[in-house]
């Protein structure tokens, strides 16, 4: 019997999650966590979520926005068969190219629902097994005193690859990269600058730390998404793998980037592509000899652990940064395949994304 796949409802809510403390990056910063939930429920009664997490000073998206884009989305495809969902998929970017993570939340509605139907974990719409990922953890900005106490903290727990934030204070920057090589021997250090350096900045930074016996093993997004040249220069002059964030929303961006080699990572996130578009970029970086890395905003594990079937699918992502349930207050609950360590374990999933 064939299946249908007709949309019966749907409803838009808002998750609001107090955190562990501020998430600090030169962007700006969130207090709390609020991002809005997408939830379908098809004619047969199967249930599908997603949620759309919200990072104003990075994407310009506002809750207020994508809680109407939600609604409006909502009320079309109610009655609809949404059965060839690459070109629903297609027409959700068409209509909302600004509001991106309102189409990742629904793309990730959609999946929970298809692969709940047909009573498979999500992974396994992306890939034949599942691989197990361990995050990093992030060190966000912050003085000295909070950044020693947080790498003592997760230290303790096993991380052993910390994301440390930087950008704002280049001294300040210093002393707390010295605090991580000092506090987490052996583990693996990537630096996160989200724009705030130019092109001259990183590469005296990188010197600086050089100097000083530290090579990180990674620099995300160390200049304005613009600054493509910026980006390059880094890359070019630079031993240390340089990474594209913000520079990489979209296929066409990670087009770009492999043609004007313009940087050896890419991390792709959910919220900026949608998930449909997610696995595409993937797919060509990887084909193209890049690496990959899998990241989030500040997301709930539903998001996360969402991405987390993504990347274990897919089974070639060489950088996993799927924290922020570490960040939320009671951030872990309920999520049987995140252990306190960070390690994403998806074997156990039965259907859909499994929360």
């Amino acid at each position: 019997m064939k299946t249908s796949f007709v949309v019966k409802d749907v409803a838009v809510s808002i998750v609001k999650a107090p955190l562990i403390h501020p998430f600090r990056t030169a962007l700006g910063e969130h207090k709390n966590l609020e991002n809005v939930l997408f939830s379908l429920t098809l004619s047969d009664g199967t249930k599908g979520f997603g949620e759309a997490a919200i990072a104003t000073h990075i994407t310009g998206e506002t809750v207020a926005e994508t809680k109407k884009n939600l609604r409006k989305i909502g009320e079309t495809v109610t009655g609809c068969d949404l059965s060839d969902y690459l070109t629903f998929s297609k027409r959700l970017h068409e209509r909302l190219p600004k509001n991106k993570a309102a189409v990742a939340a629904v793309e990730m509605a959609f999946l929970d629902a298809f692969t709940k139907q047909r009573g498979i974990p999500l992974w396994k719409f992306f890939g034949s097994r599942p691989r197990k990922l361990t995050t990093d953890i992030t060190i966000v900005i912050s003085d000295l005193k909070e950044t020693e106490e947080s790498v003592r903290k997760f230290f303790k727990r096993e991380f052993r690859a910390f994301k440390v934030k930087i950008g704002r204070d280049r001294d300040l920057d210093f002393q707390r990269v010295l605090a991580v090589k000092r506090l987490a021997p052996r583990s693996a250090i990537y630096l996160d600058a989200n724009q705030g350096y130019s092109a001259e900045e990183t590469l005296r930074f990188l010197k600086l730390l050089d100097k000083n016996g530290i090579r990180p093993d990674l620099i995300e997004q160390p200049v304005p998404k613009a600054d493509w040249e910026g980006l390059k220069k880094v890359s070019r002059l630079s031993k240390i793998p340089v990474c594209a964030d913000e520079s990489c929303a979209t296929l066409a961006d990670a087009a770009k980037i492999v043609r004007e080699k313009a940087c050896r990572v890419i991390n792709i996130k959910l919220m900026k592509s949608g998930i449909f578009e997610a696995r595409e970029i993937a797919l060509l970086v990887k084909r193209a000899g890049l690496k990959v890395m899998i990241g989030g905003m500040m997301e709930t594990s539903l998001a996360m652990t969402a991405a987390a079937h993504l990347a274990s699918g897919l089974g070639f992502f060489d950088y996993i940064d799927l924290d922020t349930p570490f960040f939320l207050k009671r951030g872990l609950n309920k999520n049987p395949y995140l252990n306190s360590q960070g390690v994403y374990d998806l074997s156990r999933a039965k259907a859909g994304i499994g929360l």
